[in-house]
């Protein structure tokens, strides 16, 4: 058992914490029972799985599962878990696992989000899981956005970042000129739309642009739109989070196409 936070393992994983190593090691890092069954679930490679011996106890099957699929297994202490999770409380298991590992492309077809300059690692996570959720066939985050495999996006896509199509966009406005070429609608929300999000044709392949939580989407892409709508909001309210704004868009294209 692994004890020691001077071990040079626990200090690479301890590293991992910061986006810049993230990047210098190309792994990033899976915490938690719930995101490890869900990589197991799917064959997720993984690099290194550590957890405390009463986890281990816990959840023996998953424990062999994680171990067929890593490169290297260890029991550590719960001071060294601790030591090298982001969570205040970890529950006893953490991961590492390569960057950009992802293996489904993101289709043209069906409703497809397209990121740009998203920040905030919560809202991204939440838009992975309820991508899933509606039947969404995938997402595109711009390079300049939070990275996809930040530990608080895994933990908000409720371990969805495994089964929605994602993909980094190194120049967002070629991937929306690819999407249209193959048929696809070009939609953003705008506050002086003259439709609502309600009144477009969700059963078509379409394209939901979606923009930076403060600055919104750039006049590049809004000028690339074939559609724009707009969310009615009360008076008094300037805009809704971007979230919650693309679950709105999601839900009703998802109750189109079931209807």
């Amino acid at each position: 058992m692994l004890t020691s936070l001077q071990n040079p393992l626990v200090k690479q994983i301890r590293k991992l914490q910061s986006t810049k190593e993230r990047h210098k090691q190309q792994l990033f890092l899976l915490e938690g029972t719930h995101l490890l069954a869900e990589a197991c679930a799917v064959n997720y490679p993984l690099e290194v799985v550590c957890c405390t011996p009463e986890w281990q106890a816990n959840h023996s099957q998953l424990w062999e599962l994680a171990c067929s699929l890593c490169d290297r297994s260890e029991v550590v202490s719960p001071e060294v878990l601790s030591a090298i999770a982001t969570t205040v409380q970890p529950d006893g298991v953490i991961a590492t696992a390569k960057r950009q590992q992802q293996q489904n492309p993101v289709p043209y077809t069906g409703i497809v989000l397209a990121l740009e300059t998203i920040q905030d690692p919560g809202n991204l996570g939440t838009m992975i899981r309820t991508a899933a959720a509606a039947g969404a066939s995938g997402l595109w985050l711009s390079q300049d956005s939070v990275d996809l495999d930040n530990p608080k996006v895994l933990r908000a896509s409720a371990g969805q970042w495994f089964r929605l199509a994602t993909a980094v966009s190194a120049d967002l406005k070629t991937t929306v000129q690819n999407c249209q070429q193959a048929g696809m609608q070009i939609i953003a929300t705008l506050p002086t739309a003259k439709l609502t999000y309600w009144e477009v044709d969700w059963r078509k392949p379409s394209l939901i642009l979606l923009g930076n939580e403060g600055a919104g989407l750039s006049p590049d892409l809004v000028a690339m739109t074939d559609q724009q709508v707009t969310i009615p909001l009360s008076p008094g309210v300037e805009s809704l989070n971007v979230a919650i704004a693309a679950a709105l868009m999601l839900y009703e294209a998802q109750r189109q196409n079931q209807s």
